[in-house]
């Protein structure tokens, strides 16, 4: 047992010799010119435009986890209907409850908006005894 591990253990330091390896031949076969549109950040070739840090709406990553979400669910529909002759009534009972479960979470998310890319903000019309934290009385007038 104890070879086993040995094999195992000489394999992970063989591999680790050829990444240090490799990791130095591309060092000192490299090119060493510097010049200042390496330090710049890169746009697809376009010159960039204002600062590398980007506040990413949240609608972005809604988006991207949903997607997410069905498509793994979806990933359970192909070993199911390679095998979906042998399987019978039961199993063809259970998926529909389950693609019934997911449609109703697709329903969900449609109806909620999520799926809208460009969706308006949401206005709060003011009253006129409307008051901010500070119990002040908002107006609708900016003061300059």
């Amino acid at each position: 047992m104890l070879t086993e591990f040995g094999r195992v253990f000489i394999f992970l330091i063989i591999g680790g010799i050829f990444v240090v390896a490799g990791l130095a031949a591309a060092w000192l076969i490299r090119p060493h010119r510097w010049y200042p549109g390496k330090l710049t950040t890169y746009e697809c070739g376009e010159k960039p435009r204002g600062d590398a840090i980007v506040m990413f709406n949240v609608r972005f990553y809604v988006i991207a986890l949903v997607f997410l979400i069905f498509e793994v669910e979806v990933a359970f529909l192909f070993p199911w209907a390679m095998v979906y002759q042998q399987l019978g009534l039961f199993a063809f009972l259970e998926m529909m409850v389950f693609l019934g479960i997911l449609f109703v979470g697709y329903a969900y998310v449609w109806k909620r908006g999520d799926l809208e890319w460009d969706r308006p903000v949401p206005s709060v019309p003011l009253t006129p005894s409307a008051t901010n934290n500070l119990g002040q009385k908002i107006t609708d007038q900016v003061s300059p």
